[in-house]
């Protein structure tokens, strides 16, 4: 029997999913936008929203192009979309909920949110290692979402400011805006619109980041996870939107688009094509879509803002991968941000260093291996797992949910993924908040779980996962 619940914006019917007792409401639209226009919450719909299959992503680079065909692609094609079909537009502002069947407003589960990472420029929240997971299973309502990438979602134009009050950070904004949707929702889905964790990887843990420090998200999240790209460098600081307005005048120019409105009506392939083909110019254009301090979302860059104290103060699960992108850089990046938490006498920080060696190559912990582990999918994966793979999900999945239950990754004890409380449960071993008397982290992988030191050499670079992260 299709199930059906009623939500404040209309009834909703959702589908089943790989995991027995788990519903799913794919595609559910949670905001409308215009090119270049700040997102609109989404507060009523007519009639039975059928959310049985997934929305429209983004659109991205790979939409323009067969990622088979393009070598450097083909890793994270086979890893992540191979055999999947994907439909992009502008009018992709989704998201995705996973909740026990039997839940109910009186429920109030905790909830967690994933933002899918892609260098700002690629992704969405239903690739493989994403479509479902294990967490309702565990008692956590699974949220993932679809945010406007690339030049739609990180353009900056003094037009665009004149005519809004501030310009940049569209993807954010959509971001920000599936959480307001989730706090006016969720609890129709069974979950507790007051224990709602954000998570996210790479350019996702980078959001996450932004949505923790920014002054207008106040109130959206309790708790917060972040993967290969949380904590703050100069190297990765926003910049002012004005720093971005030279570049975007000149895809203007090169477009052939003499104003705004011919701007916004320009064919998506061309703004595509124009925005790859000057980025690629000069080196300072790499980070042209991304996050900036437009003066409402991001007010000053995030190194003035911890330092001023001025972060969330919730807890905090932070880590990396051994053959992560610049893995010294992001591990210490990441330890930094757990430091300055109990420097400044704020809420509990965690830090894990993950190195298993993923079976079926020799690549390693590469950059988003760990997502298989954190959203307990390996099933949807082509890779030979084993036993000590699924046993290493199954403790990164109840420290995750744990801590979204809590705040505390040791709170609880293993649960299985068909639960069955009659099995024995195993204790999870501790896994230590950073202090000044506590450096070490949880180390993932190869060895056995504990506390441990990393040592890494200074300079470190992967060239799997230099290459093409996000497009």
């Amino acid at each position: 029997m299709p199930t059906i619940i009623s939500t404040p914006c209309g009834q909703v019917q959702g589908t089943t999913c790989q995991w027995q007792g788990v519903t799913a409401y794919k595609g559910i639209r949670y905001a409308t936008a215009g090119r270049w226009e700040y997102p609109v919450q989404v507060t009523h719909w007519d009639g039975i929203y059928d959310a049985t299959t997934y929305g429209a992503c983004s659109y991205q680079p790979r939409a323009f192009y067969n990622e088979e065909d393009v070598p450097e692609k083909a890793f994270y094609f086979n890893e992540f979309r191979r055999g999947e079909t994907y439909t992009y537009s502008e009018d992709c502002l989704f998201l995705n909920i996973w909740t026990p069947e039997d839940a109910t407003p009186a429920s109030m589960l905790p909830v967690l949110v994933y933002i899918h990472g892609g260098g700002f420029t690629g992704g969405c929240g239903h690739e493989k290692h994403f479509d479902g997971p294990i967490w309702p299973t565990k008692g956590v309502i699974g949220v993932t979402i679809n945010y406007r990438l690339g030049p739609i979602g990180f353009a900056c134009l003094p037009e665009l400011a004149e005519e809004a009050g501030h310009t940049g950070n569209y993807g954010l904004y959509d971001q920000m805006t599936a959480l307001k949707w989730v706090q006016d929702n969720i609890a129709s889905f069974g979950g507790d619109p007051s224990k709602v964790t954000i998570m996210g990887q790479s350019a996702g843990a980078m959001s996450v980041q932004q949505l923790c420090l920014s002054p207008i998200a106040e109130g959206l999240m309790s708790k917060a996870v972040m993967s290969s790209g949380g904590g703050v460098s100069k190297m990765m600081r926003a910049r002012p939107a004005a720093d971005n307005y030279d570049f975007w005048h000149a895809v203007m120019e090169d477009t052939g688009c003499r104003t705004l409105a011919e701007f916004r009506a320009l064919p998506i392939e061309k703004l595509f094509a124009s925005w790859q083909k000057l980025k690629a110019t000069n080196r300072k254009y790499a980070m042209v879509c991304a996050p900036c301090m437009d003066g409402v979302f991001l007010t000053e860059n995030g190194i003035d803002t911890v330092a001023a104290g001025g972060q969330r103060n919730i807890p905090y699960l932070i880590g990396t991968t051994s053959h992560d992108v610049m893995p010294p850089f992001l591990f210490q990046m990441a330890k930094s941000w757990c430091r300055t938490q109990d420097a400044q006498k704020k809420k509990p920080s965690y830090a894990w260093f993950f190195d298993r060696k993923l079976p079926g190559d020799d690549n390693g912990a590469w950059h988003s291996s760990d997502l298989w582990y954190w959203f307990g999918t390996l099933s949807n994966g082509w890779r030979p797992f084993t036993d000590k793979d699924r046993a290493l999900s199954e403790q990164m999945t109840d420290y995750l949910t744990n801590f979204v239950r809590t705040g505390n990754p040791n709170t609880g004890v293993s649960a299985f993924a068909d639960g069955d409380s009659s099995k024995a449960a195993k204790a999870l071993p501790e896994w230590k908040p950073i202090s000044a008397n506590q450096k070490k982290v949880l180390r993932l992988g190869e060895g056995e779980t504990r506390m441990g030191s990393v040592s890494m050499p200074k300079l470190v670079y992967t060239m799997l996962t230099n290459k093409a992260v996000g497009e």
